[in-house]
């Protein structure tokens, strides 16, 4: 029966090309929707974590169905561990649903990781969107939606004031960022060379998949790759910080 109901949302398309016109406006509303609904949230209070809660409660029914789609429908029987839920734009996911069961006093390094990494992993994809183009319909527009649910919940946390602004701000995020990048690295060395896994693009066998990235591994090898895009990643988050303190935005306190 769930087989069949997979098979049935089995709507096959050409992939859009990355900044088609299909690209370039679906991602100007998913923006603009997904600032506008966390501004007019925040303008009727109640508990951010709360509202990140349900958040992640929405991605994590989304990723159970991409999950069991690319298993049972899409590849019969075969899973394919590129697609196991821990990338940098998983991590929100899992936080979100962390959140209401956390001490006021432990969410500060996950408010900043939420509203700096978050709007990082949402806003990149967007730009360099090949990772997102699929053969299938829906895991086209799971793509997509889900970036623009990683904007909702960074640009949540930001109205919420939940965070400082100015560089000390950023900081409490930052190990959380480390962190998941240790486990993303284990999980990579633990599956092996055979496997086509590599969380946070960071496998210790092959050269990064990411633009720019790849070409520096070729160069300077896999070790010193890795070690500039974790770099990169996380100055791309301090400067979004830092932007993000300089807009005039009225916050809550």
């Amino acid at each position: 029966m769930l087989t069949r109901l997979l098979e049935w949302t089995a709507w096959t398309m050409t992939p859009p090309k990355p900044y088609s016109f299909f690209h370039i406006a679906l991602s100007l509303t998913g923006i603009a929707f997904a600032v506008c609904l966390a501004v007019c949230l925040n303008r009727r209070g109640g508990s951010i974590s709360r509202r990140l809660f349900f958040a992640g409660l929405i991605l994590a029914v989304s990723e159970l169905y991409k999950q069991l789609f690319l298993t049972l429908a899409a590849h019969p029987g075969v899973y394919d561990w590129w697609y196991f839920p821990f990338q940098l734009c998983s991590v929100p996911m899992y936080l979100c649903l962390l959140l209401p069961f956390l001490p006021e006093s432990k969410r500060g390094a996950l408010y900043a990781f939420l509203q700096d990494f978050s709007l990082l992993g949402g806003f990149l994809a967007l730009a360099e969107p090949s990772g997102l183009m699929h053969p299938y319909v829906t895991l086209t527009l799971h793509g997509f939606f889900w970036h623009f649910g990683l904007i909702f919940i960074g640009c949540s946390v930001f109205l919420s004031g939940k965070t400082e602004r100015g560089a000390s701000g950023f900081l409490p995020g930052l190990p959380v960022f480390l962190v998941c990048c240790l486990a993303a690295l284990l999980i990579n060395w633990a599956a092996g060379p055979d496997t086509n896994i590599a969380m946070f693009y960071i496998s210790p066998y092959r050269p990064s998949q990411q633009v720019v990235f790849h070409q520096i591994a070729l160069r300077a090898g896999i070790f010193w790759g890795n070690v500039l895009y974790v770099t990169a990643a996380a100055a791309g988050a301090l400067l979004i910080h830092l932007g993000l303190g300089k807009l005039p935005v009225r916050r809550r306190s």
